[in-house]
């Protein structure tokens, strides 16, 4: 493969497995299915318990309205409590319902099941070979974050 091809290539082949991975999740676990940047809100509240919508907009890097419009989402569905701050009552805090957590451990099972029995399909060599991509992959995703992140 040509140099000037791998980053497409690459990016090609991350989506493709993000996608088909979620795709076999939804079709596996219960419950209403929820998009892409609901359930990365449930995990960064999850991580966050009592992250302000204004945080969650800035730490997703989306408008503070769609953070809004998927806070009201989740509260509708159970999933999410919005609680006026001790602070600033004029501004919200955020956790996940017992409901939410136990849709992401599901999910997070599932999905650490789900790829290790497509890992042990593979051959020692290619496990091997993913496996020593993994630093490689962090540093890239680090490079992407400051980028993202720098002033």
């Amino acid at each position: 493969m040509d140099r000037a091809d791998l980053p497409d290539a690459f990016v090609g082949v991350l989506t493709g497995v993000h996608r088909l991975v979620r795709r076999r999740l939804r079709q596996e676990l219960p419950g209403p299915r929820l998009r892409g940047a609901q359930v990365e809100l449930l995990r960064l509240v999850s991580a966050n318990p009592g992250i302000s919508v204004s945080a969650a907009a800035r730490e997703l890097y989306l408008a503070g309205n769609s953070v809004s419009t998927l806070v009201n989402q989740l509260t509708s569905a159970g999933l999410l409590r919005r609680e006026a701050r001790q602070d600033d009552r004029r501004s919200a805090s955020l956790r996940t319902t017992s409901e939410a957590e136990a849709r992401l451990r599901a999910w997070q099972e599932r999905r650490v099941a789900l790829v290790r029995e497509q890992l042990e399909r593979l051959p020692e060599q290619d496990r091997a070979a993913l496996a020593a991509a993994l630093p490689a992959l962090r540093r890239l995703a680090d490079g992407l974050q400051e980028e993202v992140t720098a002033p």
